[in-house]
């Protein structure tokens, strides 16, 4: 792909990916050992459940004195995992049920459907993830003697499985029984399915980590659960009997107990003058790292790390992997990847892709969370990046740079992320700082029962097995549906730049146009009793949000309006300097302002102020790279899905409320 080409794909949509690969590991040797047969079907444990069923915290116990597993790690790796839910039986991106995470990849695949990716520019996927990482549902099946369907859908059944292959894993490694709790973590390392020692430690270390400190919920499905905290400390010699490959040396920027890996992008020419798959740079030193952009994949761990070490192809910093959130660096956090579709945005932002398809409600493990919000926290510490949604972008919230490229813009990681519970993990959870008079709201609705119906799932990626196109359910969702009334039958609103020629928003999946999300903050328009109207693209949107059960947080903050006397202001999608400032031999780049109108009375949440800036960076020489500052002024606003930017001089910024 000519550079040319590539800097086409990377404005009109950023990242590419798609290709899946074979990820195998192989069973734990258990030389000369016999495997315990199976318990009886008419155990006690199940006839229970079939007849008076028992609490939740009690299956976890009874499963795990059946199998003779320290219940404490039982409810900590199965926590790790699911967080305790059942999911409704749908399997995880990694094709894991139940609250044990118990993976059967094919019945996943099998149940899902199509290769279209609804993104021309994505490749179609390649080879389907194997090997007994991906099918343990069949050695739980042979443990237990139970049906392969109930240990995926049954929670009460899946939990003995989990504990049935807990200790299968301790049996292998020839390890003490239920009372030395330090002495599983070599089994805690081999449930997490991880191909090498680095990702299989990242897990055990957050397993114990967990034991100590303790935990406590409502899952999903109405069970509370408990972990009380004890202080117990892993035994890390047990890693070494799994046989798995220790992590390269490399340079990966991550926290130690991380043990990210380190599998560089390629910078090379790769001729005609042109070159990939990034630019150097000297961030912080030649400018701000102000972003962190949270993408999805849109297909394989493996294929997403294959792509990114093709100098022909576009980059990205970091790619983690769903089955045990292993994170892979590509591209020295110094430099700027090819990633969010926006060279303002790029130029100053970190890219982490998760393994994913932003139009499947199947949900992402609790481990590749935890350790993205882990290395979000690291990076943002070491950059001093503010942890808010201004900050912390979806790729969905990134804006096109010129009109014309508004409506090619990616929206993932799309509505089924779950952004109250990512920045909980962060550290930094929504909560509210106002009143009703405040003049400004955080949307938070409730992830498990906040369940809009979208349309068009099966139009866009998918897993690369899927057969018959899968469609759009109610899943559990952080996203809310705007509309011009406060009445739910009320149309949606209008986005001319996502939906041109007539702005006519839909319902589909993919459609930003009449939607916000979890932790993006809005100037309030109107209430008018259990209907709450925000400032969105120069218009009116109305949401549902009832004081009993409210979708948003009464917040405070910094808004910016129109000045005195202006009719309306424009808005931009970069912020860049103005004509003068650029030196000689570096083209001017136009100051382009977006499709929108910003009328006067209307407030916008003010993120950040902007610097004027522009990276010009078109050879491959990095000497000749520069940063080209100007002297306007701008700040970040939140004016629909995505921010954008306006000019200080056209708006007045005031506290919210005032």
């Amino acid at each position: 792909m000519r550079r040319s080409q590539v800097r086409t794909v990377l404005l009109r949509g950023g990242l590419v990916v798609g290709v899946a690969a074979a990820l195998a590991l192989g069973a734990v040797s258990g030389a000369g050992a016999q495997a315990a047969p199976p318990p009886s079907r008419a155990d006690p444990v199940v006839s229970a459940a079939a007849h008076q069923p028992i609490a939740r915290q009690q299956v976890y116990e009874r499963a795990a004195r059946e199998y003779g597993v320290p219940v404490r790690v039982l409810l900590a790796v199965s926590y790790l995992q699911t967080r305790w839910d059942t999911h409704r039986g749908e399997p995880s991106r990694a094709g894991g049920y139940g609250p044990m995470h118990l993976t059967d990849l094919a019945t996943a695949n099998a149940a899902e459907a199509g290769e279209r990716r609804g993104d021309p520019a994505r490749p179609r996927a390649g080879t389907v993830p194997h090997g007994p990482a991906f099918q343990t549902v069949d050695l739980a099946a042979r443990l237990t003697g139970l049906d392969k369907a109930a240990l995926r859908s049954d929670p009460t059944v899946n939990i003995r499985g989990g504990a049935a292959v807990l200790a299968e894993y301790q049996r292998r490694l020839g390890g003490p029984g239920a009372t030395r709790v330090a002495d599983w973590y070599g089994a805690v390392a081999r449930y997490s399915g991880a191909v090498d020692q680095a990702g299989a430690r990242s897990f055990a270390d957050e397993v114990y980590a967990l034991i100590r400190t303790g935990a406590s919920r409502t899952t999903d499905d109405g069970q509370t659960i408990t972990l009380a905290a004890s202080p117990v400390t892993g035994n890390r010699a047990w890693i070494d009997r799994l046989g798995l490959p220790k992590p390269a040396d490399g340079t990966a920027e991550c926290p130690a107990s991380l043990g990210c890996e380190w599998i560089p992008a390629p910078y090379e020419e790769i001729g005609g003058g042109d070159y990939g798959n990034h630019d150097l740079a000297d961030r912080p030193n030649d400018q701000q790292v102000k972003y962190i952009v949270i993408h999805s994949t849109e297909g394989s761990y493996a294929g997403t790390v294959n792509l990114v070490q093709d100098p022909t192809y576009v980059s990205w910093h970091y790619t983690l992997r769903d089955s045990d959130g292993h994170i892979a660096q590509h591209v020295p956090t110094k430099d700027v990847a090819w990633h969010a579709g926006n060279w303002y945005v790029n130029a100053k932002s970190i890219g982490l892709e998760h393994e994913g398809y932003a139009a499947r409600g199947t949900w992402y493990t609790e481990v590749m969370y935890r350790n993205s919000a882990t290395l979000v926290r690291y990076l943002a510490d070491r950059y001093d990046i503010p942890l808010d949604r201004q900050h912390i972008l979806g790729h969905d919230n990134v804006p096109g740079v010129t009109p014309e490229l508004v409506s090619g813009m990616h929206w993932d990681p799309g509505p089924y992320w779950d952004w109250a519970h990512y920045f909980e993990l962060l550290g930094a959870p929504f909560t509210a700082t106002g009143t009703a008079t405040s003049g400004m709201v955080t949307i938070r609705p409730t992830f498990a029962t906040n369940r809009p119906v979208f349309h068009g799932c099966e139009d866009n990626p998918g897993p690369p097995a899927e057969g018959r196109p899968r469609r759009c359910q109610a899943w559990p969702s952080s996203a809310i549906v705007l509309h011009t009334e406060p009445r739910e039958d009320a149309p949606l609103l209008r986005d001319v730049g996502s939906n041109p020629p007539t702005g006519t928003s839909t319902t589909h999946v993919a459609d930003i146009g009449s939607r916000v999300a979890t932790g993006q903050q809005y100037a309030v328009a109107e209430v008018r009793g259990d209907w709450t109207a925000l400032w969105y693209l120069g218009q009116k949107g109305w949401f549902y949000n009832p004081r009993s059960s409210p979708r948003a947080l009464w917040s405070t903050g910094m808004v910016a309006k129109p000045k005195p006397g202006k009719a309306s202001v424009q808005v931009y999608g970069r912020a860049y300097p103005e004509p003068a400032a650029y030196p000689p031999g570096v083209p001017v780049q136009a100051l382009a302002p977006l499709q929108y109108t910003w009328p006067a009375g209307q407030a916008y949440v003010v993120g950040m102020p902007a610097a004027a800036e522009y990276y010009r960076a078109v050879t491959f020489d990095p000497a000749e790279h520069q940063v080209v500052k100007g002297a306007l002024r701008y700040y970040q606003v939140q004016f629909g899905h995505r921010v954008a930017y306006v000019l200080a001089d056209d708006v007045d910024v005031v506290a919210s409320g005032g």
